[in-house]
């Protein structure tokens, strides 16, 4: 058991050092590509003060930081309610919360007047009202994750629908702004834009590591947590917050961005050799799957740069199918 164990810690730190090498990998690369190229040498001399470039400190940087933030925070939020649902499909772009959160941003951007506070209050409240309907309503007899996702499942496409409403009812330059950003994007992202969103989710990242061995208890079962001392109704209060919390400020900020909380918890799982859903590994992984992915949405029409939120959904979509496949195997 000790050598299962020790063998899992080894992995998971070879992991933790890939993934970090990765990050500043691909960093670099985000700091360097652009409509001019820039040497390292160039990006090391305006990071350690000795120059000065706009396009790097200003433009290129808050972009990079957002993807690598915004990954780890949609990562763990992906673990959380995977850990919560105890089902792989459990995460927040599958069981309608990031369309719940795209709702609140919809109305604040169509009947007020869409200021960046309006957004994040808007987000925030949208997928918190998602989230307490999808858990009253399967929260029947006591508490089932399968019936959550299915619930979930149902709920999204609804959302989904009442988005397109809104968006089709809105104003023509509403409508089109609206449409733009719903894809899931980092272009244009400044540092006005990410102050406040960071200082939520390093708190909301925080308060999870607290509590993150009760809740990798309440993963394997209520009578395990009961038995343990975890008080599973304060718990799972506190990660649905949590999750919504990083999901809507991500959401907020750079529009609903499909997928990376649905893989990363699991790929970060099977690299790790993990037998629950870690939230380290998950939030690495999602950092790396955002950073990539807002590369290649860079480089493929440039110099037009896409959506992120296209590039995750394609590389999402084929892991949802090998994940789907899979499942039906095992079943």
């Amino acid at each position: 058991m000790n050598t299962s164990k020790l063998k899992v810690e080894r992995r998971t730190a070879v992991l933790i050092a890939v993934m970090v090498a990765l990050m500043l990998c691909l960093g670099l690369l985000g700091l360097c590509y652009g409509a001019s190229w820039a040497s390292p040498g160039e990006v090391f001399a305006v990071l350690t003060g000795a120059d000065r470039s706009v396009v790097i400190s200003d433009w290129r940087l808050p972009r990079v930081l957002a993807g690598l933030v915004f990954g780890a925070a949609l990562g763990v939020a992906g673990a959380i309610f995977q850990n919560l649902t105890r089902n792989p499909m459990g995460s927040p772009d599958v069981i309608g919360l990031d369309a719940g959160a795209y709702t609140g941003a919809l109305v604040a951007i169509t009947v007020l007047s869409g200021t960046s506070a309006q957004l994040a209050t808007g987000s925030v409240t949208g997928g918190l009202a998602v989230a307490a309907a999808i858990y009253l309503l399967a929260y029947q007899r006591g508490f089932s994750g399968l019936r959550l996702v299915v619930i979930g499942i149902a709920v999204n496409a609804m959302m989904t629908a009442v988005n397109s409403w809104i968006v089709l009812r809105a104003e023509l330059e509403v409508a089109i702004a609206a449409v733009g950003w719903s894809a899931g994007s980092l272009n244009g992202v400044s540092w006005d834009d990410l102050t406040i969103p960071f200082a939520l989710i390093a708190v909301l990242l925080i308060l999870m590591t607290t509590r993150a061995h009760a809740m990798h208890q309440a993963s394997l079962g209520d009578a395990v947590a009961t038995a343990t001392g975890v008080g599973l109704n304060r718990l799972r209060l506190l990660m649905v917050l949590v999750g919504v919390g990083c999901t809507a400020t991500v959401t907020a900020v750079a529009g609903p961005i499909a997928f990376i909380a649905l893989a990363a918890p699991q790929i970060g799982r099977r690299l790790a050799g993990a037998a629950g859903v870690p939230l380290l590994p998950a939030a690495l992984t999602g950092a790396v799957l955002l950073q990539g992915a807002d590369l290649l949405a860079q480089m493929l029409l440039a110099p037009v740069a896409l959506p992120v939120g296209v590039v995750s959904t394609a590389i999402g979509g084929c892991y949802l199918i090998w994940l789907l496949t899979k499942e039906v195997r095992r079943a």
